[in-house]
C-alpha cells in the first residue's frame, strides 16, 4: 500500500480551504444582493410621490418619486391620466425643453410658468366619443395648457391688448361644417388670413387656448344655450367649431331651438333665436299699426323663458335689432319708438338706446329672479360693428382693414349702447333675490380694436361681387357686425369658458 507523504496531504488541504473560502465569499455577495433587492422594492407602489422640478432652461413633468424625498421644492401634484385617476406606471423622468415663443401671450424670457403636456384621449370609432384632435405637435402641447396654471384667479381678461400668434386658429374654415356662409370668409375668397392669427393677452394673466376635451368635460352632463340674435349664432357656431374638432356632436334640434348634443359627456349646446330678448308682435297696438314691431320692454320672451330652467350656463346677446324700425310698449302703452312715432302723438317717452337699458334689465330680473333656474347667465356685452364713414346702409365700411387697431375709434351709438346695457345689468343684479348668479362678459372696448375681424365684402361665394371701391369711392356692400370664421369672435368662447370655468371648478367668478 502506498502512502502519500505529510508534504502532499497539506497541499491538498490548503487547496480546499482555498475552494471553501471562495465559495463562502460568493453565497456571501449572492445573499447581500437577495437582501438589497428585497428592501429597495419593499415599498408599495401607493406610497409614491408625484412632484414637479422646474429649472431655469428645463421643465420636468411630473415622476414617481419612491419613498419621502428631501428636496422642500417638489410638490405632491397628481399625475392624471385621461380618465381622472392617478397614473401608477409612470416611472422614466422625462424632461421637456422649456423653449418659450416670443409670440407666445404673456410669456417672456424670465418666465417660470409651468405648463403640462396635452394627454390625448384614446381615439375612438364613430361612436360618438372623443377623437384625437387632428392637430400639429406645436398646437397639441398648446391646447394642453391648462388655465389653472396661469393662476388666472379673477384676473381681469378684458383689459389688454392683442398679439400675434403664428399658432393660428383654433380650426380652419375646412374643418368645421357648421359655419354660416356669410362668415366663412376663407371660403369666400378673402385673400389675407393674418386676423386669425392674434390672440388676446389680458394685462394680469393669460387667456388659455380653448381646449376642447377639456371644456366638454367642464359641461359634463350640462347644457349651454346661446340666446339672442345672429350675433348669438355666430358666437354658438364659433363654439361648435371648436369642439367638432374632438368630437362630431349628433344635431337634435325642431323648429323651436337648434341643439347639438355631445354623446361622449352628454353635453348640451343650444340655440334659441331671440330678437330683444323681450315678448313682440306684429299685431297692433294704440297707435301703432299692423307690420310693425311692437315690443314689450317689462315683458321678457317667452319663446325662451319656458326652457331655461334645463339650461346650466345662459349667455344673452342682444341689442343691434334695436336700430331697427319698431314700437315699445311699456304697460301696454306705447312710450316710443325707433324710426317710427306719429307727429300728433307728442313727445317721445323712450327712444332705442334706453329701450335697450329697459330690456336688459326686464330680462335679467325675469332670469335672476325665477326659481326653477339656478344656473349661470352671463351677459355678452355689446358687440361693436366697425362701419367708418356711414351706417351699413349708408356708405359705412371697414374694406381693407387686416390687422387689429391700437386705439379704439369710438361710436357714440355703440358707447351709448354699452353704457344702457350695463346699467340694466347692474339694476338687475340689485334686485336678484333667486339662486341664479349673473355675469357680464365685458368685449365690448377688447373687440373695438378689430375692425379687421369682419367679412366686409367677402359674404359670399358668388364670383361676381364687388370687392373693391367704385369709380367714386362709393363702397361695396359689406358686413362690418358680423365676425368671420375662424376669428376674433373665437375669443369670445375663451373667455366664456374661462368664466364658466371661475364659476363650477374655483367659486371665484
Amino acid at each position: 500500500m502506498t502512502m502519500d507523504s505529510p508534504r502532499n496531504q497539506n497541499s491538498a488541504v490548503g487547496v480546499r480551504r482555498t475552494v471553501t473560502s471562495i465559495l463562502i465569499s460568493v453565497a456571501s455577495l449572492v445573499l447581500s444582493l437577495v437582501v438589497v433587492s428585497l428592501f429597495a422594492f419593499s415599498s408599495p407602489s401607493t406610497s409614491s410621490q408625484f412632484g414637479y422640478l422646474i429649472s431655469a432652461d428645463k421643465l420636468i413633468v411630473p415622476r414617481v418619486v419612491s419613498g419621502k424625498s428631501n428636496n422642500d421644492t417638489q410638490k405632491e401634484i397628481p399625475n392624471l391620466s385621461n380618465e381622472g385617476t392617478p397614473s401608477e406606471n409612470v416611472i422614466q423622468e422625462v424632461v421637456i425643453p422649456n423653449q418659450t415663443d416670443k409670440n407666445e401671450p404673456g410669456l417672456n424670457e424670465s418666465s417660470n410658468e409651468i405648463k403640462d403636456p396635452l394627454t390625448k384621449n384614446e381615439e375612438s370609432g364613430s361612436d360618438g366619443t372623443l377623437n384625437e384632435s387632428p392637430l400639429d405637435s406645436k398646437e397639441a402641447s398648446r391646447e394642453g395648457e391648462l388655465s389653472e396654471k396661469y393662476d388666472l384667479g379673477t384676473c381681469d381678461l378684458y383689459h389688454g391688448k392683442w398679439v400675434y400668434d403664428e399658432m393660428g386658429p383654433l380650426y380652419t374654415n375646412n374643418s368645421c361644417p357648421v359655419i354660416t356662409q356669410m362668415q366663412n370668409c376663407q371660403g369666400n375668397g378673402r385673400p389675407d388670413k393674418g386676423y386669425e392669427n392674434w390672440r388676446w393677452q389680458p394685462n394680469k394673466c393669460q387667456l388659455p387656448r380653448l381646449d376642447p376635451r377639456r371644456f366638454l368635460e367642464l359641461m359634463r352632463g350640462k347644457t349651454l344655450a346661446f340666446v339672442g340674435d345672429s350675433v348669438a349664432r355666430n358666437q354658438m357656431e364659433s363654439l361648435l367649431c371648436i369642439l367638432w374638432q374632438v368630437e362630431a356632436p349628433k344635431n337634435r334640434g325642431n323648429k323651436r331651438m337648434q341643439k347639438w348634443f355631445f354623446r361622449s359627456t352628454s353635453t348640451s349646446i343650444v340655440r334659441i333665436w331671440s330678437s330683444w330678448l323681450v315678448h313682440h308682435t306684429p299685431d297692433p297696438i294704440g297707435p301703432a299699426p299692423q307690420g310693425i314691431d311692437k315690443v314689450f320692454l317689462d315683458v321678457p320672451d317667452e319663446t325662451f323663458m319656458e326652457f331655461i330652467p334645463a339650461f346650466s350656463v345662459l349667455v344673452l346677446s342682444s341689442g343691434h335689432w334695436f336700430a331697427k324700425k319698431s314700437a315699445y310698449v311699456i304697460n301696454g302703452t306705447v312710450v316710443g319708438g325707433q324710426l317710427w312715432w306719429p307727429k300728433d302723438s307728442g313727445e317721445m317717452r323712450v327712444n332705442n338706446v334706453e329701450a335697450f337699458g329697459i330690456s336688459v334689465e326686464t330680462v335679467l330680473t325675469s332670469i335672476a329672479n325665477d326659481p326653477k333656474f339656478t344656473g349661470l347667465a352671463i351677459v355678452r356685452s355689446y358687440s361693436p360693428d366697425h362701419y367708418e364713414g356711414g351706417a351699413w346702409n349708408t356708405g359705412g365700411s371697414c374694406t381693407g382693414k387686416v390687422e387689429p387697431v391700437t386705439e379704439v375709434v369710438r361710436s357714440g351709438f355703440t358707447d351709448t349702447m354699452y353704457s344702457k346695457q350695463i346699467g340694466g345689468f347692474k339694476k338687475a343684479a340689485e334686485e336678484a333675490n333667486g339662486k341664479a348668479r349673473l355675469k357680464f362678459m365685458d368685449i365690448t372696448e377688447p373687440f373695438g380694436l378689430r375692425p379687421d375681424g369682419h367679412p366686409g365684402p367677402y359674404r359670399s361665394l358668388d364670383p361676381n361681387k364687388k370687392t373693391k371701391r367704385g369709380p367714386n369711392g362709393e363702397p361695396p356692400p359689406q358686413d362690418c357686425l358680423h365676425w368671420c370664421m375662424p376669428g376674433p369672435i373665437d375669443t369670445w368662447n375663451e373667455m366664456l369658458f374661462e368664466e364658466i370655468r371661475r364659476e363650477f371648478e374655483t367659486g371665484k367668478g
